[in-house]
This record gives C-alpha cells, sequence and structure tokens, in this order.
C-alpha cells in the first residue's frame, strides 16, 4: 500500500516540475533576447550558412519530381504552344530592332543635351533554398551573401516583379523580408500620373496602398512601380496593381513569392553628377548667331598702348589743356578759341 501510495505521488509531481524547467527556460530566452537582440540574428545567419548545402541538395529532387508531374497534363498542348511562341518570337525580333535604332537616337539625344546617366543596376542570381516564417511572418532564404556581395536593403525581383527587401545577410545566405509582411514599407508610384504613395503589408495578399497627398482618386488596374525615393531601391520597379476591396485601395502584387524559385538581387549605384564644361560654343552671343568679343590683351606695367584709328568723320578727343579752356569760356560767357591747327593734327 505504500509503495502503491508513493508511486502515485510520484507520477503526479513529475508534469508539476517539468513545466516548472519550462517555464524557467523560456524565462531565460525572453532575458536574452531582450538583453542581445542581435544574438539570434546571428544564430539563424550561421544556422542557415551551416545547413545550405542540406537545403541545396533536397531542393532539386524535390523540384524535379514537381516539375515532372505538373509537365504530365501539358504533353497534348506542346504543339500549339511551340507553334505561339514562334509568333511571338517573330514579333519579339521586330520590336528588338526597333529598341536598337531608339537606343542609338536616344543615346545622340543624351549626348546633345549633356544629359546625367541612369544609375546602373548591377544583379546577383540566386536560388531559393527555404522558407520561414521567423523573424517576419514571410521570408525567404537565398544561396548567396556577402561572398556575393549582398548588402541589406538591397531589392529581390523575380521575372513578373518586384517580391521583397534583403533583410540579414550572412557569408552564404541571405534572408528576405516580403512585400506582404507587417514590417514591410516600400515607396511606390501610380502610373501615369507618378501619384506618390506608401505599399503597406499587413500579411495579407494584398498590401495597403497609402496615397501621400489626400483626395488622389486611383483606378483600378493601374500600374504601380517603385518611385526610387531615398535612393535605396531602383526607380521603375514593376510591383503590381491597384485593386479595391470596397473600403480602401489596395495592391495587387505582380510576383507570387510562393512560387519563386529563382530570383535577382539588384544593387543600385547612383553614379556622381557631372556638370557639363562650358566652352566657346555655350555663351549666348555665340548662340545667336554673333561671333564671340575679343578679350583685351595683357599689358605689363608702363607699357605703352598704341590707340586705335577713329572713323572717319568723328572729331579727335579733346586734350587735357583744351577742356580747362573750355571750362574758363564758359564761366565767362565767351566762346572758347579754335584749337591750332598742328594741334588738332597731332591729336587725330
Amino acid at each position: 500500500m505504500a509503495n502503491g501510495t508513493w508511486k502515485i505521488a510520484r507520477g503526479k509531481g513529475s508534469p508539476q516540475l517539468s513545466i516548472a524547467i519550462v517555464a524557467v527556460l523560456a524565462a531565460v530566452l525572453v532575458v536574452l533576447g531582450r538583453a542581445q537582440s542581435t544574438l539570434f540574428d546571428r544564430a539563424r545567419t550561421y544556422f542557415s550558412d551551416a545547413t545550405a548545402p542540406m537545403l541545396e541538395a533536397a531542393r532539386g529532387p524535390v523540384n524535379g519530381i514537381g516539375h515532372w508531374v505538373g509537365g504530365l497534363g501539358q504533353i497534348f498542348v506542346i504543339y500549339s504552344e511551340n507553334q505561339r511562341l514562334k509568333e511571338e518570337n517573330a514579333k519579339l525580333r521586330q520590336w528588338q530592332n526597333a529598341a536598337l535604332v531608339l537606343q542609338q537616337r536616344l543615346k545622340r539625344y543624351q549626348l546633345l543635351l549633356n544629359a546625367v546617366q541612369d544609375p546602373t543596376l548591377s544583379s546577383v542570381t540566386a536560388h531559393v533554398i527555404g522558407r520561414a516564417n521567423r523573424p517576419f511572418l514571410d521570408t525567404m532564404i537565398l544561396d548567396a551573401g556577402k561572398n556575393q556581395g549582398i548588402k541589406p536593403g538591397e531589392a529581390v525581383v523575380d521575372d513578373r516583379g518586384m517580391i521583397g527587401r534583403i533583410y540579414l545577410v550572412g557569408q552564404h545566405t541571405s534572408w528576405v523580408i516580403l512585400l506582404t509582411d507587417l514590417s514591410s514599407r516600400i515607396p511606390v508610384a501610380v502610373e501615369p500620373g507618378h501619384v506618390q504613395a506608401i505599399l503597406s503589408g499587413d500579411n495579407t495578399t494584398v498590401p495597403s496602398l497609402e496615397t501621400s497627398r489626400p483626395g488622389v482618386v486611383l483606378k483600378v488596374g493601374q500600374p504601380i512601380v517603385t518611385s526610387g525615393d531615398g535612393g535605396l531601391l531602383p526607380a521603375g520597379l514593376p510591383v503590381g496593381t491597384v485593386t479595391w476591396n470596397g473600403s480602401e485601395f489596395r495592391a495587387t502584387l505582380l510576383a507570387d513569392a510562393t512560387s519563386a524559385d529563382d530570383v535577382r538581387i539588384l544593387d543600385l549605384r547612383t553614379p556622381p553628377e557631372q556638370p557639363p564644361t562650358p566652352n566657346a560654343s555655350d555663351l549666348p552671343v555665340v548662340a545667336g548667331g554673333f561671333p564671340p568679343a575679343a578679350q583685351a590683351p595683357n599689358t605689363l606695367p608702363g607699357a605703352q598702348v598704341k590707340p586705335l584709328p577713329l572713323p572717319a568723320g568723328v572729331p579727335p578727343p579733346l586734350s587735357q589743356q583744351q577742356l580747362e579752356q573750355a571750362k574758363a569760356a564758359a564761366k565767362q560767357g565767351t566762346a572758347p578759341a579754335a584749337p591750332p591747327a598742328q594741334d588738332a593734327e597731332q591729336d587725330h
């Protein structure tokens, strides 16, 4: 009887002891997280760097099986799809030739106008090797990090549009915060009209769209692109289209982060603005069709400057003595005496 009672008491006390231990460990983790906010971020990067080869190895077979299973239903439409792609390719070649001609013309116009060059974009292609819901609700893990020149804040896009921004960077991996996350806010512009707005994620598939000017009327279906304000994100990246949910405007994103496999990380490099060097052809006189004015010659101290000949019919200037005589005659009210002929000839 005593042994049975001891066993029952031990069985009831064990769960209470384990709950107390778990509570103490949870409190310790909370205190550590508050004291060192970057400790868990470093731990995530170290863990993702260590497990990157395993995730990469597991990604290949899974994606291969998924593509093979998904392609079974498309076997009977390959021929018609091939014909459509051939026609589309022929049209694209025509547009390519037109784009090359316009590009050369644009370069000539920029050279004539001394236009400032557009910011250059360099990109790094990366693969999605994992997805997680920490530290944000929607996060992707890429197989590119500091060794490939990746920096926090850079834009991540796929073949359809922008997906998110780099948040955390390790040596071989990087973490992406998606546009749908609650902590994501980027400056965008609604075209046409370049209406400035803020795209704010709220953990739904259609982020909120807040315009900077009150009373702006938007239309459903207008394209949304990045505005480039702040100089961190490139301008003109496609983001989505305007939609209306019955109470406010929102954005339907073009890119689908759940199906993205290969992405590009964009690095915005803004070149310094170089003012054009002025030359003689930039003077207003030359632009009006007149020759530029001749500069006065530089003379040394004590050098004699030969006066220029006067045009015909222009009287010579009076000497200092003649000016004094004219002033004296004006005071007395008499006419000044005529200058001698030799003085006039000498002055001439």
